[in-house]
């Protein structure tokens, strides 16, 4: 063999020793990175359940269930009320209490509502009383008002997905005897996982129904109470 083709093929040789250190560094690094994206991004689609399940339960608190719909949850945010209530006066304070206990003996044959009036009027007369009142306030003043990013709009879509819609459901089970409104909502690896190596993501949702587990991110369950949970906690 000639000294050239000797150094021909040295160099091809390594060459190739370097192509297959780095497809096997490759293929070490391709779950890593597939899993650091597939935390980033369900960090992302969290916060977007997570605002989900706040809404529902301002929502229920009005309606007395869970809503269908992301849909209905924004014009509920953008249109709606919610009650608060608002307490006057402090339990602490002994001559507040003494003059509420007063006014409740005097007008005990009152109704409830007919009793707040009066200690109403005593409070604006100056007198120091203990009560509670309601007072109905928009929801989109109550809910989120402290966070800047927080976009109504968005909750109507998967995160990285391209545009794909949250999936949402309600219903009302009897649990024990007892009617109890239910919902979840769903972000699936399919579409959270978009764009990413399609492999590795099938290879995730098997390893997820392995598990019994849904293959995504979901907070809440039609099928059992569950206490509005999210799968991540």
């Amino acid at each position: 063999m000639n000294k050239g083709l000797k150094i021909g093929l040295e160099i091809l040789l390594a060459a190739v020793i370097c192509l297959l250190v780095w497809l096997t560094v490759k293929s070490v690094q391709k779950p890593v990175e597939f899993n650091k994206a597939v935390a980033a991004r369900s960090q992302v689609g969290i916060q977007r359940l997570k605002d989900i399940r706040t809404l529902q339960v301002a929502f229920k608190s009005v309606y007395g269930r869970f809503s269908p719909t992301v849909d209905s949850l924004k014009m509920f945010y953008e249109t709606g009320k919610m009650d608060i209530i608002m307490q006057i006066g402090s339990n602490d304070d002994s001559l507040a209490v003494a003059n509420t206990d007063a006014i409740k003996k005097a007008n005990r044959k009152l109704k409830p509502e007919q009793i707040t009036e009066k200690l109403k009027e005593a409070y604006a007369a100056g007198q120091k009383v203990v009560f509670s009142t309601v007072t109905q306030i928009p929801v989109r003043d109550t809910l989120f008002h402290n966070r800047p990013d927080f976009n109504i709009d968005s909750l109507a879509f998967i995160p990285f997905s391209g545009g794909m819609r949250t999936e949402m459901e309600s219903a009302i089970k009897t649990v024990s005897g007892v009617q109890v409104p239910l919902f979840e909502a769903r972000m699936p690896y399919k579409a959270l996982c978009k764009g990413l190596d399609n492999q590795l993501r099938i290879n995730l949702d098997a390893e997820r129904r392995d598990q019994n587990k849904y293959e995504g991110l979901q907070v809440g369950s039609i099928t059992a109470p569950n206490n509005n949970a999210g799968n991540w906690e």
